[in-house]
Parts: structure tokens; C-alpha cells; sequence
């Protein structure tokens, strides 16, 4: 598999297979995915991983708090202005059109919501976090390092699903991990084998043509 072939297959996977993911496979595309760009090379990731029995009490944890906390940073701007919320907007559209749930359903619209505790049934949680300190250019380092590891893994046959959902619950996660308070949870992962037959893989989200973003000058 080539990298074109990796990020053509890449996609937000909201529904896995229960089979397990070695933890050497595991610990072996984390540590590959070292190699991404990294400005002054600060390296400033910090990752866990839960499965098994650590990541069931996790999430049992987690189903007696459905509320939340108070988030440490806001994932999406206030009052979000076009192109990108109609964007946003059009994207959940058609991931709950993939369900088969209308919009006027706001019950089913909130359970397929909090299967984001349940990191979609995958069989691995991963947790990215950095020093407090640092600004947005080692957070751009650590999307970078992400994007890195969402890569490795389809090589290898895995998916994922990048969660900046479990910003909704900052204090919880870095009390489980032992996350030390000069540091921040900024996402969650979910890891493992997609579930091909699942309707929510079954579809893609839109990307706009690239000539309403990209401006080339001087190319023949």
C-alpha cells in the first residue's frame, strides 16, 4: 500500500469489529509515528492507550457522567460562520442519513452521539495530550503526529476515528491515565478493525473541489 492508497482508504470509522488489537501493533505504529514533522523537533506528544479491562472500566466511568464536564478549549468556534458551517452542518446530515435517521429525531440523534463513549466499539482508546505551555504550533505538531498514526494504521489493516469528543471530559480522562497537571488532554482515537457492513462506513464525507481553496501561480 502506498501513502495515496492510505489516505484514499482513511476514513472516520464509527463502527468496529470486537477482535483485538495486539499491543505490539500497537506500540509499533505509535513509536513509527514519531517520525512526523515537528517544529524545533519538541516532539510534543503525549500518548495513552487503553484496552481490554482498563478501557471497560473507562468507559463505565464515563457512562455515569452522560453530561460531560467543562471543556478545556472549544472545538469549534462560536456563532461558526459559512463556508464551514454549512460544512459541519452538511456533514451530519449525511452521517445520520447513512442511519437512517431524520432530523426531527433528536433521541436516536443523541444516542448515535454518545457512542462516541464507547469509542464506537473499537477495541482500543487512545488519548493525545500535550504540556500546557505550549502554543498552536505544537498543536499543529500533534495533529501532524495523529494524522501520522491514522496512516500507519491502515497500512496495517486497522482504522480509526479521531475524537476531539473526549474534550468534553478533561478532568476524567487525565485523572485515569495519571495525566500530570502541567498537561492536557486535546483528543481521543478510537483503533481497530472497521466493520465493513455496518452502514455508517459506508459512506464518505464531502470534500470541496480545490479550486475554491487552492490558488497556484507561475505552474504551466
Amino acid at each position: 500500500m502506498n501513502v495515496s492508497e492510505a489516505v484514499e482508504r482513511r476514513i472516520s470509522v464509527r463502527a468496529y469489529k470486537p477482535d483485538p488489537v495486539p499491543g505490539a501493533l500497537v506500540a509499533e505504529i505509535l513509536e513509527q509515528a514519531a517520525r512526523a514533522p515537528s517544529g524545533g523537533n519538541l516532539q510534543p506528544w503525549r500518548v495513552y492507550g487503553l484496552t481490554g479491562a482498563p478501557l471497560a472500566e473507562f468507559k463505565a466511568i464515563v457512562r455515569t457522567m452522560p453530561f460531560g464536564e467543562t471543556p478545556e478549549y472549544e472545538v469549534y468556534p462560536q456563532n461558526l460562520w459559512d463556508p464551514f458551517r454549512t460544512r459541519r452542518f452538511q456533514n451530519g446530515e449525511d452521517l445520520y442519513a447513512s442511519l437512517g435517521i431524520p432530523r426531527e429525531d433528536k433521541p436516536a440523534r443523541l444516542q448515535q452521539l454518545a457512542k462516541n463513549t464507547d469509542f464506537f466499539g473499537a477495541p482500543v482508546g487512545l488519548f493525545f495530550c500535550l504540556d500546557r505551555k505550549l502554543g498552536p504550533p505544537q498543536w499543529s505538531d500533534l495533529g501532524m503526529y495523529m494524522q501520522t498514526v491514522m496512516l500507519l494504521a491502515v497500512e496495517r489493516g486497522l482504522d480509526t476515528c479521531a475524537q476531539e469528543f473526549w474534550a468534553r471530559y478533561p478532568q476524567t480522562v487525565a485523572k485515569f491515565v495519571g495525566l500530570p497537571d502541567d498537561h492536557m488532554l486535546f483528543s481521543g482515537m478510537a483503533l481497530g478493525y472497521r466493520d465493513p457492513d455496518h452502514p455508517i462506513n459506508g459512506w464518505r464525507s464531502a470534500r470541496d473541489p480545490a479550486e475554491v481553496w487552492c490558488d497556484l501561480k507561475g505552474f504551466d
